[in-house]
């Protein structure tokens, strides 16, 4: 049996803030208590804050180091370690790496498959003990574009996705209303010119055309299919999240608009927000702030999505925001657990696994001070 004690530590547990002491063994919060201990061996935190491992379930991350600068095709197994130890690093012990399915062959911005061959790729550094922290997959279904349907063919009920989002970049509507910055997005990472974009425009309005409605039925059908917690994306109208609750989707990736974040509450889906968004002050894409959904209780989740230590610099916003740490740090812990059913993380419990992460505050800003995953020392 390994044991391991923290002791002198404030303890965030889901509801308060207890200063006290913590017994995991064989990977496994086994006990939680009030006080400290002098027992030889207890590593004591000094008062520092001790944290549920953080749960990541929506990162472009793992696409950052594939190709670190565009059409660059980085070794994919150092890629995948990179991405590993960064996210171990900003405490997050629980990732849902998110991979685009559904291709688009044609054009300057086009997409080929990966996902199938990438996900292969983490599985197997997984099964080999070389990743620090707990890897799952979240496919990103485009139904704008002419693969999708072979693409999630592919995958089976073995390959641990967790979550599948339907997702809609026709421009025009949902995250890219405002065509502009489409423009200014996809002209800065793939270089085109004025009709480049226009080109691209008119054939993502054709793809949808032919495949989108179909594409949409496809990804539900297969998220169930593989057993997969089903998530919307861009959300912006209560008609959109009708369609939904209609579909069972329980997790709402950014909703771009109050009115679709509060019919997102009335219906019991979960709303999850960008740390980057919260951070900055705002939407890189002029949708509502993260901020003012926070304000009017309408916030749930948190995803790094491209920053991956934004996740905790976000939660401690929150904490601040709404002056209550454990209300703030639920959003990066228990409550994306929940949303795609791991009971077994995401909080400090007596039986939990003992995914923990040591945090100070110096000067307000939150600094990681250990990481562990099932008990292992990782960061």
């Amino acid at each position: 049996m390994t044991q391991t004690i923290y002791t002198n530590a404030q303890i965030v547990r889901e509801t308060e803030v207890i200063k006290g002491t913590l017994v995991a063994e064989d990977g496994k919060i086994v006990e939680v208590s009030q006080g400290s201990t002098s027992i030889a061996g207890a590593i004591d935190l000094d008062g520092d804050l001790l944290l549920p491992g953080l749960v990541e379930l929506h990162t472009d991350n793992l696409e950052r180091h594939l190709e670190p600068r565009p059409r660059v095709d980085w070794p994919h197994a150092a890629a995948i370690l990179a991405h590993d130890a960064e996210l171990a690093s900003a405490g997050i012990t629980t990732v849902f790496d998110a991979m685009r399915i559904g291709s688009i062959h044609e054009g300057k911005a086009g997409y080929q498959p990966y996902a199938r061959s990438v996900s292969r790729e983490v599985m197997d550094l997984r099964e080999k003990g070389a990743l620090k922290i707990n890897h799952y997959l979240h496919l990103r279904a485009e139904v704008c574009s002419e693969t999708l349907e072979a693409e999630f063919a592919d995958f089976t009920a073995e390959d641990r996705v967790g979550l599948v989002s339907l997702m809609d970049h026709t421009p025009g509507q949902r995250q890219f209303r405002d065509l502009s910055a489409l423009k200014t997005y996809v002209q800065k990472k793939r270089g085109m010119t004025d009709d480049d974009f226009a080109e691209h425009v008119d054939h993502l309005l054709t793809l949808r055309a032919t495949y989108g409605e179909k594409h949409e039925v496809a990804t539900v059908r297969e998220a169930a299919r593989l057993g997969a917690v089903l998530a919307s994306h861009d959300d912006t109208t209560a008609d959109q999240v009708e369609t939904s609750r209609a579909n069972g989707v329980r997790v709402a990736e950014f909703p771009t608009t109050v009115e679709a974040a509060q019919a997102c509450k009335l219906h019991g889906i979960a709303v999850m927000m960008g740390a980057p968004n919260l951070i900055r002050g705002g939407s890189h894409s002029g949708n509502v702030a993260a901020h003012e959904l926070a304000e009017r209780g309408l916030l749930d989740i948190i995803s790094s999505d491209y920053v991956p230590y934004a996740l905790l610099s976000s939660a401690f916003l929150l904490a601040d925001l709404w002056d209550d740490v454990a209300r703030a740090i639920t959003c990066v812990t228990s409550s994306p657990a929940n949303a795609v059913n791991l009971t077994d993380r995401g909080r400090i419990a007596e039986g939990c696994h003992a995914d923990l992460v040591r945090v100070a505050r110096i000067e307000g800003t939150p600094v990681v001070r250990g990481v562990w995953c099932h008990g292992r020392q990782v960061g």
